[in-house]
């Protein structure tokens, strides 16, 4: 048996984000995997894997080709926002095992441009074959499924408004430090309260931005470690989760896949929720950060609107600092968001982040950080560990 090697991270990168109206989403996977390999300082003739989806009707096939890869392993795992996630677990895994030995996971969209272009609507729904066929008659759309799981927690746990507007405001007081953010006025509770009613109990600013942009991350074996321009970012572990195709088969709305997904990532680790430094999660909606933390383990089920408060999700000055470049809700969000949570853990740890950069207690930079994905309506989870030393 060939014996497992240690994986890294060794490349990152964003391409252009924000408002981009003048270029192609093959264009921003491009500009995105260009950057990464120049962030690592390889190149592109050691990729031998190649991971993508949102694009084309073959993604990784479609994809590749645009960037000139060949790749002899390939992943187009599809779970909506969990999507990243789920593949670099199973990118490293793979060069693990001496299947590759270094993987590029791709993502561009165009989601705003195209809106604006009239050249699609916005996703209210995913459609409505399958188990979709028995919810979307009701005008059950994708925002809604997210605010009848937030209206269950408020119901169960007595978590209030105010508390899930909390975790909005303080992701635009991590955006103000971003200079890529999109958003970066900060923001009230009362300026979330008073905006406009998207879905019950969602405001506006309870909901992630729509913006254009792209992202790449490069993971490598131990071996090419020594090759790069960059301080590697090992994977310590991973885990991933599916849990209901539809509403009505979902046990518990209060509980996301992360309560597994989390589980198995920390136990592969060897690490506990409580030494983690600093959290990206995914945050299309203001619920979805709080019940993530409950899940993974930074606090009991049903005191996650407690948690939040006390300014406890900051760069400056939090306990558990948790996205912190502004997230899906102040940063960007252009569909897929799982690789931007990847991509910022990453730069945490190697110390990069400018105004934003979190510190320990010390001084010293984090050493542990948490990404962890979700996608369709809380149906999917994909959680990594990263760690620096």
């Amino acid at each position: 048996m060939v014996a497992r090697r240690k994986v890294a991270v060794v490349g990152v990168a964003l391409s252009d984000c924000g408002r981009v109206d003048d270029v192609t989403p093959y264009a921003l996977h491009a500009q995105a995997a260009r950057r990464a390999l120049a962030d690592a300082g390889l190149d592109r003739s050691l990729i031998d894997g190649f991971a993508s989806a949102g694009l084309g009707t073959l993604a990784p096939v479609e994809v590749a080709a645009h960037l000139g890869l060949r790749p002899t392993w390939v992943d187009s795992t599809s779970v909506g926002g969990s999507t990243w996630e789920v593949m670099a677990a199973h990118a490293a895994d793979a060069v693990a095992a001496g299947h590759a030995r270094a993987v590029l996971l791709a993502y561009g969209s165009t989601a705003r441009a195209d809106v604006r272009a009239g050249r699609r609507t916005g996703t209210l729904s995913f459609g409505s074959r399958g188990p979709a066929q028995f919810e979307v008659p009701y005008g059950h759309t994708l925002i809604a499924k997210y605010a009848m799981a937030a209206r269950r927690h408020m119901i169960e746990y007595g978590t209030t408004i105010e508390q899930l507007a909390q975790v909005a405001v303080q992701a635009r007081a991590n955006a103000a430090l971003n200079p890529e953010a999109l958003f970066r006025t900060p923001v009230t509770v009362d300026e979330v309260a008073a905006g406009p009613m998207i879905a019950d109990p969602f405001t506006k600013l309870h909901c992630c931005v729509r913006s254009d942009g792209g992202a790449a991350v490069l993971l490598v074996a131990e071996e090419y470690v020594r090759d790069c321009r960059t301080r590697p970012v090992w994977v310590l572990g991973s885990g991933e989760a599916v849990s209901h195709a539809s509403m009505s088969d979902w046990p518990d709305f209060t509980v996301s896949p992360a309560a597994v997904s989390g589980r198995l990532a920390f136990a592969r680790a060897g690490v506990r929720p409580s030494e983690i430094d600093v959290a990206e999660l995914y945050d299309a909606f203001t619920y979805m950060t709080l019940v993530t933390l409950e899940d993974l383990g930074f606090c009991a089920k049903g005191e996650g609107g407690a948690f939040v408060g006390g300014d406890r999700l900051l760069v400056r000055g939090g306990a558990l600092p948790v996205n912190t470049d502004g997230g899906g809700l102040s940063a960007q969000h252009p569909g897929m968001r799982g690789l931007f949570l990847l991509v910022e853990a990453v730069r945490q740890l190697r110390g990069e982040c400018g105004d934003r950069q979190v510190r320990r207690a010390d001084g010293s930079l984090p050493r542990l950080a948490v990404a962890s994905g979700t996608g369709g309506w809380f149906c999917s989870s994909g959680t990594v560990v990263l760690g620096s030393g």
